[in-house]
């Protein structure tokens, strides 16, 4: 399953906004330096979805706002 994300880092609060079914808004605290809100962003999905990081890959969007996710 494919889903289309769009990041907000270095945000106060970490949170998830289900826009549509395969659309969500991510606000992270961690800054976009060195993959840190990439890696934060995994671990929100993880722990959103309820599966291992490991089962999530992002496929497009390492340095952009807008991501697109692969949940096995």
């Amino acid at each position: 399953m494919l889903i289309k994300v769009k990041v907000f880092p270095n945000s106060k609060r970490q949170e998830v906004i289900k826009k549509s079914e395969d659309s969500f808004e991510i606000r992270v605290k961690e800054k976009p330096e060195k993959g840190r809100a990439n890696r934060e962003v995994l671990k929100v999905l993880g722990s959103y979805f309820k599966i291992p990081e490991s089962k999530i890959r992002l496929i497009r969007g390492f340095k952009k706002r807008n991501k697109i996710f692969e949940i096995k």
